[in-house]
């Protein structure tokens, strides 16, 4: 048996202590035995979800329990800009290390796990869900044939609605010292699945950001939702005690760090962009338009391919958002609705069946965990699972893009990073 640590314990970690302890193939391999977080009381909030007592500790007692607990593995799902830490501390202990994506947040942090990667020649698993769903997997293997050439460009348009696309401003998220901004902790996501559909990475990025929709002018700034006077008119109003999950994880937690869920989407301190485009030049010299939005009226995303012999179109209306708000899906239909077509030259068009679920992440959360939790998973002809270069190279382009408007320049990948000799850049 495998025995795991959770590094932090917000609403995201959920998906992982869940299937450590729930998922009956997952569970007969693997032990979830404690929990790190600075807050107990959303510890003791996961021990009551799951009818538990595993053994719980504060972030400066990271040593002691790996020591007293046995830990072979960590989880790390602690915001964003502290993933390094506890990345870092774990390979160096030889720890398996499993963390949520982003990897890190800016270059630095991304030089040192790089560094100790090749210091203690020890890998760690960046959980990338969207290459496991079966649509973008299906996308993955008709590039692969050659069905329409050698690549050449890629559009990619991503959309987030009001209601996930709105969420990120309530919480940590909203600063670029938590996340690095959505370039990097959002748009990770999306710059994975471009390098691993393309088999490639970045190598140069320009890009444009600004802050068009949740500004302080937009509507009379509250400091947060919770007894917020203006409820009744705000159509981004969230009322955290009419959630148990919101309560149990934050609304009660509060006391210990003064951490509120539920900030006002307009506040002045909010750092990030909502409206935002690139342009990036991969190393096979491929090249990729990329917009990222905040405020659509729907969720999903358009992605086509081009190539020396035509073109291959894939349109997403997503229904697989896990919602912060209660770990449910949200803006669930019938069905997905997914549309993949495939252009010849000089020949007519066609559509690509494709698998359609409605669990997480368009059926990636099960097919991931597997994947990374399972001593022998299910051959995997695609390599989905990624690791710590897949994780530097996808977060690598959202930090470019972020030095490219604070300096109005083409930024190359090159002089971010110092690759070490066992990461060659390709």
């Amino acid at each position: 048996m495998m025995r795991y640590a959770i590094i932090g314990t917000g609403s995201r970690a959920a998906m992982y202590y869940e299937a450590l302890v729930k998922n009956e193939k997952i569970a007969a391999e693997n032990e979830l035995v404690a929990l790190l977080d600075l807050n107990q009381t959303r510890m003791d909030y996961v021990n009551q979800q799951l009818e538990l007592s595993l053994p719980t500790y504060k972030p400066h007692q990271f040593e002691e329990m790996i020591a007293k607990e046995n830990i072979e593995g960590i989880v790390v799902t602690t915001k964003d800009a502290h993933h390094h830490e506890y990345i870092i501390k774990g390979l160096e202990k030889d720890l398996k290390v499993i963390t949520e994506k982003p990897m890190t947040t800016n270059e630095e942090k991304n030089q040192a796990i790089l560094d100790t990667m090749a210091a203690t020649g020890n890998d760690l698993t960046v959980t990338f869900n969207y290459r496991y769903s079966p649509y973008r997997s299906k996308l993955k293997e008709l590039l692969q044939s050659g069905v329409i050439g050698q690549i050449t460009m890629v559009e990619f348009h991503w959309y987030l609605d009001t209601t996930h696309g709105a969420d990120y401003y309530r919480r940590w998220h909203g600063e670029k010292r938590n996340s690095g901004s959505l370039w990097v902790h959002k748009a990770t996501h999306h710059f994975d699945l471009v390098n691993w559909w393309l088999d490639s990475a970045p190598a140069e990025v320009f890009a444009f950001g600004e802050k068009r929709f949740y500004q302080p002018e937009t509507f009379p700034y509250r400091m947060r939702c919770h007894n917020c006077d203006a409820k009744k008119e705000c159509k981004f109003y969230l009322d955290l005690s009419a959630s148990e999950k919101l309560t149990g994880l934050y609304l009660e937690a509060e006391k210990e760090d003064g951490y509120f869920r539920d900030r006002c989407v307009f506040s002045p301190e909010i750092n990030i962009w909502d409206t935002r485009t690139l342009t990036v030049k991969y190393q096979n010299r491929a090249l990729l338009s990329y917009s990222l939005n905040n405020y659509a009226p729907y969720e999903g995303y358009k992605v086509a391919f081009i190539g020396t012999k035509g073109r291959i179109e894939q349109d997403v209306v997503e229904a697989s958002y896990i919602s912060g708000h209660d770990g449910k899906l949200e803006r669930q239909t019938s069905e997905n609705n997914i549309r993949m077509e495939v252009f010849p030259l000089f020949k007519e068009s066609y559509l690509i069946e494709t698998e359609v679920e409605s669990e997480g992440h368009g059926g990636g959360d099960k097919r991931l965990l597997e994947d990374i939790f399972l001593e022998n998973p299910a051959a995997d002809p695609l390599h989905r699972q990624a690791g710590g270069y897949d994780g530097a190279m996808s977060i690598l382009t959202g930090i470019a893009a972020r030095r490219s408007i604070e300096k109005e320049q083409p930024i190359k990948i090159s002089a971010l990073v110092d690759f070490p000799a066992e990461f060659e850049l390709k």
